[in-house]
């Protein structure tokens, strides 16, 4: 009986100690790890590219991705490098997949070529990962990322609204001083 009661106690004990547990919230420190670590594993996805925008935000041990693709294997890729970094417990994953359109991709190239070859936006086509995401979904455009100054944003808008075949065109291009 003493046993019995000895086990129950111990198991009463282990459950508590583990509620306890997941209901610490994270210190800044390991919020801003996480952080760090999912910046870093979506922008080393191997095809990420200038046509998909990924956003997240992360909520102590859970992370949420959002955003637009144009590969379905890239929303489910996104998802499983976020899985496997240390300490995050549930991703909740609302990327859209973009729908396939042979129209939507012609529009693709040549929003870029008319913003990227533009020569005082050149110098956002040198990195890798290129700050301005051009997201097409069904003729309408969506301009998302980083320049450096209002002038830039409003020339990538004008170039935007000189290629044909656009119907809308929302320019969330966010200026961030280097």
């Amino acid at each position: 009986m003493k046993l019995r009661s000895f086990l129950v106690t111990c198991a009463l004990l282990a459950l508590v100690s583990a509620a306890l547990g997941r209901e610490t919230p994270p210190s800044p420190a390991a919020t801003a790890r996480i952080t760090k670590e999912v910046r870093h594993e979506l922008l080393m996805l191997p095809y990420f590219s200038v046509f998909d925008n990924i956003a997240y935000k992360v909520d102590g041990y859970n992370v949420t991705l959002a955003g637009q693709v144009t590969r379905p294997t890239l929303k489910s890729d996104a998802e499983n490098v976020v899985k496997r970094i240390e300490g995050v417990e549930h991703v909740d994953n609302q990327i859209e997949v973009l729908p396939p359109s042979p129209n939507d991709d012609r529009l693709r190239r040549q929003l870029y070529r008319a913003i990227y070859g533009f020569p005082q936006l050149q110098k956002y086509a040198m990195g890798v990962q290129q700050p301005i995401r051009i997201i097409v979904k069904n003729g309408n455009v969506t301009l998302e990322g980083v320049v450096d100054n209002e002038g830039d944003k409003n020339v990538a808008n004008i170039r935007a609204h000189s290629v044909p075949g656009t119907f809308t065109i929302t320019n969330n291009l966010q200026v961030v001083k280097p």
